[in-house]
């Protein structure tokens, strides 16, 4: 059976460029980087050349770039961060309904602490306005944290409108924006654009779990959240993981160009919808306008984890919506306002540049399947 996997947002497969990476740093340039003796050196070496890939990709220096485990962490670095070294000059924080739980937690958290945390409302297809976030930003504001594309949905949320807003206000607010889903395939100039901190994953980009960085924009201090012997320059202590950072490194020089692969991956897009725009109850959840790489829509009438069973005895993987919410009911989608009927059925595809035309037609082909056989059966 040959297998169709459209759940490159919850994981990637590992390409072969990153996966022979990390196997020779652990098998041959398995030094430790902070040792003072030829092996920790090639070790470094490798760690840093790693870091001069990621830096060059969002056009930033290599000093502004620091390693942590993945997205998750990256995201508690910047949050946590920045509204600690802040407290002191205000306590509002600007954010969105549909963040990545490793965003909505923090945020959780730092209510806790005392912080005034704004969450700004979708549209029913998971935009944020421009308009809304000029709004909410005020003197007072201390951060502003947004993702780039939506993980379930693929909406692509106005990151310059909230750099815009923090300037015209006098705000003393540090924009931070989750860029793990926009990664690799969007062109993401983060000093250009007016973002203070961006997290990144590897594992989005077909490199290794566990390695993900921070860009910190060059003259931003963010308060440690451990201690430890001085790596990362003390933002993230602990010994490097040296062949996840040499395989993510890998991972982003086998990219390819973003606004090329963003064309092809839109034709991809429109023609997986137009196949299944020809199944009877489909409903589209993505706006036309999203990120291509990613397409939820919804059965009404059949439940998406009976749907995702089916379409998995056939060797085709997609997901519900974001793999940390391990099968709860989409939040994102609540907040867009669907109705329960649509967001029980609803089943997201994400794309990545090895999916073809010929993949969605079968997917399509199955799903026709699936409704025929599951429609008649209660939820």
């Amino acid at each position: 059976m040959q297998e169709i996997y459209f759940d490159n947002s919850s994981t990637t497969r590992v390409c072969r460029e990153a996966a022979d990476r990390v196997m020779e740093m652990m098998t041959e340039n398995y030094g430790n980087p902070s040792s003072l003796h030829a092996l920790g050196f090639r070790a470094e070496r490798a760690m840093e050349e790693a870091r001069a890939a990621v830096a060059s990709s969002l056009g930033a220096e290599t000093e502004e770039i620091f390693f942590t485990s993945g997205g998750t962490e990256s995201d508690n670095l910047a949050l946590f961060g920045a509204a600690h070294a802040l407290k002191k000059r205000g306590n509002r924080i600007v954010t969105t309904q549909i963040e990545h739980p490793a965003v909505l937690n923090t945020m959780k958290r730092l209510e806790q602490e005392g912080f005034s945390v704004v969450y700004l409302k979708p549209d029913s297809f998971g935009r944020v306005g421009a308009d809304s976030i000029c709004a909410a930003v005020d003197r007072h504001t201390v951060l502003v944290s947004l993702m780039q594309v939506n993980n379930e949905v693929g909406s692509i949320l106005p990151v310059e409108a909230a750099a815009e807003a923090i300037r015209a206000c006098g705000a003393p607010a540090l924009l931070h924006v989750d860029a793990v889903q926009a990664f690799g395939k969007l062109p993401l100039r983060p000093r250009e654009t007016g973002i203070d901190l961006l997290s990144v994953s590897a594992h989005k980009i077909h490199g290794p779990k566990g390695a993900g960085a921070l860009y910190v924009r060059r003259g931003v201090r963010l308060v440690p959240r451990a201690c430890g012997g001085g790596q990362e320059r003390n933002l993230r202590p602990g010994t490097e993981s040296t062949p996840l950072i040499a395989g993510f490194g890998a991972a982003v020089r086998a990219l390819p160009d973003p606004a090329r692969e963003r064309e092809r991956m839109a034709a991809l897009s429109a023609h997986c919808r137009a196949g299944l725009g020809e199944i009877p109850g489909v409903a589209f959840n993505s706006a036309p306008d999203a990120l291509p790489y990613i397409l939820n829509f919804s059965v009404p009438g059949i439940r998406a984890e009976t749907m995702l069973h089916f379409l998995s005895d056939k060797g085709i993987y997609v997901s519900s919506g974001s793999a940390c919410s391990k099968g709860r009911a989409s939040h994102v989608l609540a907040a867009m306002g669907l109705p329960k009927e649509r967001i029980d059925s609803a089943l997201r595809l994400s794309f990545s540049r090895f999916s073809t035309e010929e993949e969605t037609d079968r997917f399509a082909e199955a799903l026709r399947q699936g409704v025929a056989s599951l429609a008649r059966r209660p939820l």
